[in-house]
This record gives C-alpha cells, sequence and structure tokens, in this order.
C-alpha cells in the first residue's frame, strides 16, 4: 500500500501520515489509531513494568544454551557451546532471521523466539 493509498483509507492527509511516521508528538493519537486499522492492524497496550508471569508468560531463562536450540545453533555456529543471555540469543535471531528455516523450527524453538520478542519489544514473524 503506498502512503498516499493508506493516508485516503485512514481519512488523513498526506502531511499528517509523513508526521505519524517521522513520530511526530503533535499528532493526535486518534490519527495514530486511524492509520492503524487502516494498515489492519490492532494496537495492544501492555503494562512494561508488569513481570511476564503477570502476562500469562513464563519468565525467560537467565540464559539459553545454544546448542539446544537447532536454528540458533545455525545462525550462531561458531558459538555452538555457548549460553547467551535472552537478550544476547534475540539480537542473533533478529539479525539473522532471513537465514533461519522457519519451517523447521520446533516448538520449543518457536516458543522461546515468541517469548524472546514479546518480552524483549522485538518483533519477528514466528
Amino acid at each position: 500500500m503506498s502512503a498516499t493509498e493508506l493516508a485516503e483509507a485512514a481519512s488523513l492527509s498526506r502531511m499528517t501520515l509523513h508526521r505519524i511516521e517521522k513520530g511526530a508528538p503533535s499528532v493526535t493519537m486518534g490519527a495514530y489509531m486511524s492509520a492503524i486499522a487502516a494498515l489492519g492492524l490492532e494496537l495492544q497496550l501492555a503494562d512494561p513494568g508488569a513481570r511476564p508471569e503477570k502476562r500469562g508468560m513464563a519468565p525467560l531463562p537467565r540464559t539459553i544454551r545454544v546448542a539446544d536450540y537447532p536454528q540458533l545453533k545455525r545462525i550462531a555456529w561458531q558459538l555452538a557451546d555457548t549460553e547467551l543471555t535472552p537478550k544476547e540469543a534475540f539480537a542473533l535471531y533478529e539479525r539473522n532471521w532471513r537465514h533461519v528455516d522457519r519451517k523447521t523450527l520446533d516448538d520449543r524453538e518457536r516458543q522461546l523466539v515468541r517469548r524472546l520478542a514479546a518480552q524483549l519489544g522485538g518483533r519477528l514473524d514466528v
């Protein structure tokens, strides 16, 4: 969808859409919501201070062993016998996501990636 088509679908001016893209503080929340709806997206608000357990999600492990996750091992072959922090593991997934074979992700690794994305604020198409 082009920017012009999005602006029209959201009933916004092209300038307002441009301000949204830049993150201008003068844009109303209503304008953001119109753009979100026109894109077919849904906004979810969460308390960033809430513990993962309160959001229905298990806490992340303190360390993640590379060898335990086939796709992580594939993208971090040089670290095969290493334990990483969740932030380090997620950074590897984000940087190398295009090399991950999503069709062969097992349920355990898929859940790990989802939890990492949800709890560390990233977005990966799992």
